[in-house]
């Protein structure tokens, strides 16, 4: 009996120390949509689709590569950023969250993430192997806080049916697109006589973050210093004019499609509802999926450009890219090597998370001929040159871009004058930051 009982204890033992083992628990939060229902258990990441599909079939794999880790995931509405500050305060962050470069300053400055630097040498990931405008887009008075996972921008997508309609495609099937500012207005309008649709597909409603990002864009294409001071931001100049007025005048002219959301704007342009879709990197999957199929809007018809440079001094577009960040919490040793083994894999997975339109983090993958092979890679390569972010000290970036938003929204519909907008703008960023 003694023996029996003996037995049973060690057998007993042995499952509650398997058990424990395979209870490496650690929690992911995350922004890219939820998809469950169609890739709530797809391990196989060459099958997914766009950026939750294949964030989604990561995190699978992952888990199927590594049964002994339980990764818990949390999914939360665009950006994310309320609920996190609202975990961090309440001493309840997950493990990892996925965070835009923009806003890595806000949490590094108040030391409510850890640096990664140890955790990414523990997998023999080297600093390095990143390009430099992801490297830099998380590194912080000289240390990495968080791993680099893309770089985006926003870009030109565009339907070439309703370009050829509108006589503005070029002998080799490209499109003409504008190389200043009268060029734009003219090929909007002719496009609009032509088609009887406007030449661009916006987000203008509710979410009005391109407004900043456009902004940004063409300052830095007018080389425009406005955050030369990273505590004070300058609007009140002829530079910032330029670019609104040309905003408020397409609106004026009725080349732009008027009031879409974000999921609204996406399904008009795959639609058919213009020409141009003004919209991010991440959505280059998605409508070159919907250009395969025979019965779409861009049928055999998409194609994809960073935004033209529209003003003579430089050629540019505004970036910034995701990373995956720490909370600052207390983890065991356990959860530390199970977030650097999450880390290696999803470094050594960027290509398949590139396939979304991103441009990749890891430079190795530029040279893999899989993403070479991915369409319309050649049109969008040199944004690794002149994407160009916000200075790295300027905090609070996306409090800034709704500030200018709410403001620029407001000139564009008319509720303000230019000058009235941009002064606003100028003086409620710059309270902000003062008040840090």
């Amino acid at each position: 009996m003694r023996r029996f009982l003996l037995c049973t204890a060690a057998m007993a033992a042995l499952s509650w120390s398997s058990f424990a083992h395979a209870q490496t628990v650690i929690e992911l939060q995350r922004f890219f949509g939820a998809c469950e229902a169609d890739y709530g258990k797809v391990t196989d990441v060459s099958s997914a689709v766009g950026e939750c599909g294949i964030i989604t079939s990561l995190i699978n794999k992952f888990g199927a590569d590594n049964p002994d880790i339980d990764v818990n995931v949390t999914t939360v509405e665009w950006p994310g950023y309320d609920q996190l500050n609202a975990q961090l305060a309440s001493g309840a962050a997950p493990d990892v969250v996925s965070i835009h470069y923009s806003a890595i300053s806000d949490y590094q400055a108040r030391g409510l993430i850890e640096p990664v630097d140890e955790i990414l040498a523990a997998q023999g990931i080297d600093p390095a192997s990143f390009t430099d405008a992801a490297r830099s887009g998380v590194t912080k008075e000289g240390q990495m806080f968080g791993l680099p996972f893309d770089n985006w921008t926003m870009l030109f997508h565009v339907n070439l049916n309703l370009m050829k309609e509108a006589g503005l495609v070029n002998a080799d099937g490209t499109p003409i697109l504008p190389k200043s500012i009268d060029e734009f207005f003219a090929q909007g309008k002719q496009f609009k006589e032509k088609t009887g649709k406007p030449y661009l597909v916006q987000i203008l409603a509710n979410e009005t973050a391109v407004y900043a990002r456009m902004l940004y864009t063409f300052l830095q294409q007018q080389n425009s210093d406005f955050f030369a001071d990273p505590t004070k931001i300058k609007l009140m100049t002829p530079e910032a004019r330029n670019v609104v007025e040309f905003m408020k005048r397409i609106n004026d002219e009725g080349l732009t499609t008027p009031g879409l959301d974000y999921a609204a704007a996406v399904s008009a342009f795959a639609n058919g509802a213009g020409g141009i879709a003004v919209n991010g990197t991440w959505l280059i999957g998605d409508y070159v999926a919907q250009s395969e199929k025979s019965d779409t809007a861009l049928a055999g018809g998409y194609t994809v450009y960073p935004v033209p440079q529209l003003f003579p001094e430089r050629d540019s577009t505004y970036a910034d890219g995701h990373a995956w960040v720490l909370p600052k919490k207390d983890r065991t040793a356990e959860q530390t090597a199970a977030l650097g083994k999450l880390f290696k894999f999803l470094a050594e997975n960027d290509f398949q998370w590139a396939r979304t339109g991103h441009l990749p983090a890891v430079k190795a993958v530029f040279d893999m001929p899989e993403f070479k092979a991915l369409p319309f890679r050649d049109n969008i390569a040199k944004i690794a040159e002149t994407g160009r972010s916000l200075p790295a000290e300027v905090q609070r970036q996306f409090a800034i871009q709704d500030i200018i938003g709410d403001e620029i929204g407001a000139a564009i519909n008319g509720d303000k004058s230019v000058d009235d907008a941009l002064e606003s703008a100028e003086s409620r960023i710059n309270d902000l930051l003062a008040n840090i």
